[in-house]
C-alpha cells in the first residue's frame, strides 16, 4: 500500500535542505566512460590522478634575474662574474654551475644551476659586460621553487568525485593525461503538467502559457551535470498523467512541475501515490517555491541485476521531486533541493549550501513566516559589492529573474532590513 504524505511534511528550509543532503549523500553514479580530455569538461572523475614526476621536477626559477649564492650578497651593492645563461628548457649539457663570486642570468621557468640558492630580481642589477652589479640581497631560497616541492611522484592531485573544471584539465594534462575515466552523466526526466501550458511553437490561447519550465529546468540539469530527458506535457488527467509519470521514471530522477499544490486539479501527489511513493516532505516554508514536494519510488531490480548472485542492483529508488509550476518557483526549487541528488547521481562529491554577504543597497520590507529567496542584482567594483533587491510581480515573473544575477536570502524572522546591512546571497 502506497505510503500517504502527512500535513507536517512541511518543513523549515533547512530541515528540508538536511532531508536532501542525507539522501544525496546515500547515492552512487552507476557507470563510468573514457573520454578525451576536452570531451570532460564539466564531467565527474572517476578515477584518482597522480603525479608521474616530482612537480617542479627541478628547482625553478620564479622571475626573471640572476642566479646567485646569497652569501655573495652580505656586502652591497655586489659585483658578479656572470658565467651564462639560463633559458627555460635548456639541456642539461648547456647548464652552468655557480661557484663564490658568480651569476648567471636566468629567465622565468627556468632550472636554478647548481650552487645557486636564489634569484636576483633583473630590477636590482645593471649588467656591464660580463659582470652585474646587485643593489639588493636576497636570503637563500628566494624567487626559486625547490623541486618536488608542488607534488610528489605519485601523490594524488585530483581525486574521483571532482567536476572536472578548466584547472582541473590543466592538471590532468600536467601529468600526461590525454584521457579520463568520468562518471556517466544521469539521465533527469523532466515533466511539465497543467491544461494550461502548451509547447513553445504552438500559438497560446487566451488562457495559456507556453512551457517555459521544461527548458529551464533542462538548462539546470545540463549546468548541474545530467542529461535532461523532456516529456511530453501532462494534461490534468489521472490516467495520462499516471503514463508519463511511468515514463519518467525509467530516468534517474523525475522532476515534476506544476499540480503540486491543493487546488482541485493539482493531481501529482495522488498519482504518485499509486506507484507507493515515500514522501520526505510535502512543502517547504519558504517564498517562492512553499510547495515543493520530495520522495522516492521503489524501482524492482533489473533482470540482468538479479542474475548476479552477489551484486546489487545499481538503483533502488527512484528519486522524485514535485516543483511548484510558477517559473520562478521551479528554478528557485530546482537549486535548492533537487541539485544536491542530481550531483550525487553525476558523481559529485557532496558540498554544503553556502551563501556569500554583500551590502544591501535599499531598504528591504516583507512579511515574516518563510525564508524567502527574491531575485537580486549584485553589482560593484572590486570589494565594494553592493546588492539590490529587482522589482517583479511574484514567482511567475521571469523577465525580472532573467535580470537578476543572485537571490537575497531573507530569514524568517525579519520583516524589515535596513539598507547598508550585509545580507546572505545566494549566486544564480
Amino acid at each position: 500500500m502506497a505510503a500517504v504524505p502527512e500535513p507536517s511534511l512541511i518543513l523549515s528550509f533547512e530541515e528540508a535542505r538536511q532531508v536532501v543532503e542525507q539522501h544525496a549523500a546515500a547515492l552512487r553514479p552507476h557507470g563510468r566512460e573514457l573520454l578525451d580530455l576536452l570531451d570532460s569538461m564539466g564531467r565527474v572523475l572517476a578515477e584518482p590522478i597522480a603525479a608521474d614526476r616530482n612537480s617542479p621536477p627541478f628547482p625553478r626559477a620564479t622571475r626573471d634575474g640572476y642566479a646567485v649564492r646569497a652569501a655573495d650578497l652580505a656586502q652591497l651593492p655586489a659585483t658578479l662574474q656572470v658565467v651564462g645563461e639560463i633559458k627555460a628548457g635548456i639541456a642539461s649539457s648547456e647548464m652552468p654551475a655557480i661557484e663564490a663570486g658568480e651569476a648567471a642570468a636566468i629567465m622565468t621557468g627556468a632550472p636554478a644551476p647548481a650552487g645557486a640558492d636564489a634569484v636576483v630580481m633583473v630590477e636590482y642589477t645593471s649588467r656591464h659586460g660580463d659582470q652585474v652589479q646587485i643593489t639588493k640581497g636576497v636570503a637563500a631560497g628566494d624567487n626559486i621553487v625547490p623541486a618536488g616541492s608542488e607534488a610528489q611522484r605519485g601523490e594524488r592531485l585530483l581525486a574521483p568525485g571532482v567536476r572536472l573544471d578548466h584547472g582541473a584539465i590543466a592538471v590532468a594534462a600536467s601529468v600526461g593525461r590525454s584521457r579520463v575515466v568520468v562518471y556517466v552523466q544521469p539521465k533527469v526526466a523532466v515533466l511539465s503538467t497543467g491544461d494550461e501550458v502548451v509547447d513553445v511553437d504552438v500559438p497560446p490561447g487566451p488562457n495559456q502559457i507556453r512551457n517555459s519550465n521544461s527548458y529551464s529546468l533542462a538548462a539546470q540539469i545540463q549546468a548541474a551535470g545530467g542529461e535532461p530527458v523532456v516529456l511530453p506535457i501532462a494534461p490534468d488527467e489521472p490516467s495520462r498523467l499516471r503514463e508519463l509519470i511511468s515514463e519518467g521514471l525509467e530516468a534517474d530522477m523525475l522532476l515534476i512541475t506544476g499540480g503540486v499544490s491543493m487546488g482541485k486539479y493539482d493531481l501529482v501527489e495522488q498519482v504518485l501515490r499509486g506507484f507507493q511513493a515515500e514522501f520526505f516532505f510535502t512543502g517547504a516554508q519558504i517564498q517562492p517555491g512553499r510547495p515543493v514536494v520530495f520522495g522516492r519510488i521503489p524501482q524492482s531490480p533489473s533482470p540482468d541485476a538479479q542474475s548476479r548472485a552477489r551484486a546489487p542492483a545499481p538503483h533502488i529508488y527512484r528519486y522524485f521531486f514535485g516543483l511548484p509550476g510558477n517559473p520562478v518557483s521551479t528554478m528557485v526549487t530546482f537549486e535548492l533541493f533537487a541539485r544536491p541528488i542530481l550531483e550525487a547521481l553525476s558523481g559529485q562529491m557532496p558540498r554544503k549550501l553556502i551563501f556569500v554577504h554583500a551590502k544591501l543597497r535599499s531598504e528591504i520590507r516583507t512579511k515574516t513566516g518563510l525564508k524567502r529567496f527574491l531575485p537580486a542584482m549584485l553589482s560593484g567594483e572590486f570589494e565594494q559589492a553592493e546588492v539590490e533587491l529587482l522589482r517583479w510581480q511574484g514567482s511567475g515573473d521571469i523577465a525580472a529573474t532573467s535580470r537578476a544575477n543572485c537571490y537575497i536570502v531573507i530569514p524568517p524572522d525579519r520583516d524589515r532590513i535596513a539598507a547598508g546591512e550585509w545580507v546572505p546571497v545566494l549566486m544564480k
